[in-house]
């Protein structure tokens, strides 16, 4: 194969490999990025959650520990606002067929899931000016917000605590709450992961 042929052939076969080594960078970057998710939440209370969560953001978080505790957030806040929305629905569809610690539970929920979403809220919009430091009082602010956050979610839960509150309110709100919970858990672990790393990381959005 000499001259016209060989060229031909080359310019044939040049963009197949490149397309090839391309596609195997791609699939490797995203195995690496999927792991880092993984290995990541591992050192969470709920890693299968963790994962579940935040795998499919895995290209978008790469391997920065600010992103991957920022979309963390987000994800917490949206299950937040979902349960918060759910519960307050519950709470007036059946208000009149509660019984009276019911309907207090129901109500202290109610306030305790919106300032949960209130402190969620904040805790993000704080998080563009984070450092990876403990000394950070902008990660101090964000660590405290989330834990008060996770302190709502708990005591919403506590206040249905006894036989006395058994049934299919109790269900709908522990059901609710509790990944709710599980989720604030987790991104509070995230973000004082990221507050325990060296140096700055930039959010990749």
């Amino acid at each position: 194969m000499e001259g016209p042929t060989l060229r031909v052939a080359i310019i044939i076969i040049l963009p197949v490999f490149i397309l090839f080594f391309s596609i195997q960078i791609n699939f490797s970057s995203a195995d690496t990025n999927t792991q880092y998710v993984q290995a990541s939440c591992s050192n969470t209370t709920y890693p299968e959650l963790c994962y579940s969560s935040l795998s499919c953001y895995a290209r978008k978080i790469q391997r920065n520990p600010k992103t991957l505790a920022y979309v963390a957030l987000n994800v917490t806040l949206t299950a937040t606002k979902s349960a918060s929305e759910f519960i307050k629905t519950l709470y007036n569809n059946k208000l009149h067929g509660l019984k009276p610690k019911e309907a207090a539970a129901m109500a202290d929920c109610v306030e305790l899931a919106d300032e949960a979403v209130d402190e969620l809220e904040r805790s993000i919009g704080k998080m563009g000016r984070a450092r990876g430091s403990n000394s950070d009082p902008v990660i101090n602010d964000i660590q405290t917000w989330v834990s008060a956050a996770l302190t709502d979610d708990n005591t919403c839960m506590d206040g249905f605590s006894g036989d006395v509150l058994d049934g299919e309110v109790k269900s709908i709100v522990l059901k609710n709450m509790t990944q709710v919970a599980q989720l604030t858990s987790v991104a509070l672990a995230l973000v004082n992961r990221f507050a325990s790393s060296k140096g700055n990381s930039v959010l990749v959005l």
